[in-house]
């Protein structure tokens, strides 16, 4: 099999330290002997590849950037790098690790008890349990506030009814993260897999993301007990602070699938022969094209950096996070349709992994709020008027 040589075409290796270099190869190794066997057939029939799951759990890529509980403590820049390298193989493997450590294991972690610290963690961790992040309802995506699930208090339990839709792992998941609006505003619960009144439905007919599992959640007066309840998330600001967590590794994520894309391409045009038998790789536009990719990966990869170091220094802001994650999809996207059209014909064959990250990254563009969001956050950063009504 050929190994993925990486792109590095401003010496970025260098800004990184023997330990980040040691934890992106071993996620690249992962992706090259393990992931990329399998993920073609995973994607063309629709279904996730489970068996990998407890391989990652064993490499300490689940809560990689955690502390205790058996995670591994890495940084950001090696979380970002773990990232990178799982989409570079598909946007379902990467969106599967970003759900169980920023959108699972994190809320858990930030505003759990010790005791449900203690029941979950070790087991998410170590991929012996699935869980998923129940927040977008069928009427309300890029405004959560308007949540219809509602929790009420009845003597010692919280009865829970509503929809949660587009849920990631949703009908594999053994515990649900439900966000549900109660007397005293929107709070956090643990549902787990087999409480009654709680039951998935998996979406079919997807035509981006295939190879990963994507549900509905429904609640009709399903019973959790006070003990199932996040103590330490108050308001829409918790689960807002965990969709951060999952936005910063899409941003690092997408890289690995531009990166993809552009070698691709890349290597193909240097092959294909074309008019007077010269490579495609001698013309003009071809070059142009190239450069543009190559340049916009660069840009990517300082700024996912640069927001990294932010992250670890406690100076990140949603903002920052914000930028990162619009500008590198929307690159990620459009390296993918340039790369395509220089295969011509033989960029839509399951061949070649184009088209299917194409495919993914519409999907990508849309979730962890969408790129108009992202642009209004930064928009209100930059002028302090909030203009999302």
């Amino acid at each position: 099999m050929t190994r993925f040589p990486g792109v590095d075409y401003l010496q970025f290796d260098s800004l990184l330290s023997e330990q980040e270099l040691m934890v992106r190869q071993t996620a690249r190794q992962f992706v090259d002997e393990r992931v990329l066997p399998c993920v073609r057939e995973a994607f063309n029939l629709a279904t996730f590849p489970k068996q990998l799951i407890p391989e990652m759990g064993s490499l300490g890529f689940f809560g990689a950037n955690l502390e205790g509980y058996g995670c591994a403590g890495m940084n950001n820049v090696e979380y970002g790098l773990i990232m990178q390298e799982l989409e570079r193989g598909d946007s379902g493997l990467r969106s599967f690790v970003s759900v169980q450590g920023a959108l699972v294991m994190y809320p858990i972690y930030t505003f759990g008890s010790e005791e449900q610290k203690q029941r979950w963690l070790p087991r998410l961790q170590a991929g012996t349990a699935v869980g998923c992040f129940g927040l977008t309802e069928p009427d309300f995506g890029s405004n959560p506030a308007g949540m219809r699930t509602r929790a009420e208090k009845r003597g010692n339990r919280w009865i829970l009814n509503g929809e949660k839709t587009w849920i990631t792992n949703g009908s594999v998941a053994d515990v649900a993260v439900v966000w549900a609006r109660t007397a005293d505003g929107i709070r956090g619960f643990l549902v787990e897999n087999g409480t009654p009144g709680y039951s998935t439905s998996d979406i079919h007919g997807k035509l981006s993301m295939r190879a990963s599992v994507t549900s509905s959640l429904h609640l009709a007066d399903c019973a959790v007990s006070e003990e199932s309840q996040l103590p330490c998330a108050k308001g829409l600001k918790a689960p807002l602070s965990c969709l951060s967590q999952a936005r910063f590794g899409i941003g690092w994520g997408v890289i690995g699938a531009a990166m993809d894309c552009y070698e691709t391409a890349r290597s193909y045009s240097l092959t294909r022969k074309q008019f007077d038998d010269r490579p495609l790789a001698s013309h003009q536009l071809v070059q142009e094209k190239l450069a543009w990719m190559i340049t916009e990966i660069s840009k990517a990869q300082l700024l996912a950096l640069h927001v990294a170091k932010l992250k670890d220094a406690g100076k990140v802001e949603a903002a920052h996070i914000s930028m990162l994650k619009r500008n590198n999809v929307a690159m990620a996207l459009e390296c993918a349709r340039i790369s395509r059209d220089l295969l011509g014909a033989n960029g839509i064959m399951d061949e070649y992994p184009i088209m299917r990250h194409m495919c993914n990254l519409e999907t990508v563009k849309t979730y962890e709020g969408t790129d108009h969001i992202h642009t209004l956050v930064i928009g209100e950063r930059v002028t302090g008027i909030p203009a999302y009504r």
